[in-house]
């Protein structure tokens, strides 16, 4: 017995040496390809829109409470105004470097804000946000609405008023003496 264990026991050490075999790790065992996603595939997320909500501090406030304007960061660029609060979520506008809007919900996440914005990207009384609204609800008009990236909003106090415009233009009265 000992004899036939001391031949058994080289002949598996030899068998121990050989080469190891090649593993297939990525697909673990499955018969399936890997799926490459094509680049012009579109994604869920560039389908998906989100309304923009008003009201959500009650009827005692105002329907968009806050007020901004697009944050710069070295050069002046435009800011993409997205259907949904999702990077991937489809373009719907772009607001120049000098736009004011109306602040009126937030992600959960807190990383985009969704506002309401006139033609030519004002916040303007137009849009009947800056008044109080009697319960929660999607923005349906007659301003523009969507979602931009919270990081490139700087916050404004105040409302805008339609007398702001006539100032700029140099056209206020002189002061009273």
């Amino acid at each position: 017995m000992k004899a036939r264990a001391a031949l058994l026991f080289p002949l598996l050490m030899l068998a121990g040496c050989g080469e190891r075999a090649t593993q297939n790790r990525g697909a673990e065992g499955s018969t399936t390809p890997p799926y490459v996603r094509d680049d012009s595939d579109a994604t869920v997320l560039g389908q998906l829109e989100a309304p923009v909500r008003v009201g959500e501090l009650g009827p005692s406030f105002a329907a968009c409470n806050a007020h901004g304007a697009i944050r710069q960061r070295g050069a002046p660029a435009p800011l993409p105004v997205r259907a949904a609060p999702f990077d991937a979520a489809g373009e719907i506008d772009r607001l120049d470097p000098a736009a004011e809007f109306f602040i009126c919900t937030r992600s959960q996440d807190e990383s985009w804000f969704g506002i309401v914005y006139d033609e030519g990207g004002r916040a303007t009384a137009r849009c009947g946000v800056d008044s109080p609204s009697p319960r929660r609800r999607a923005y349906l008009g007659p301003c523009a609405a969507g979602w931009v990236p919270s990081a490139r909003v700087r916050l404004q106090s105040g409302v805008p008023r339609a007398a702001d415009s006539a100032e700029r233009a140099g056209d206020s009265p002189a002061p009273k003496q």
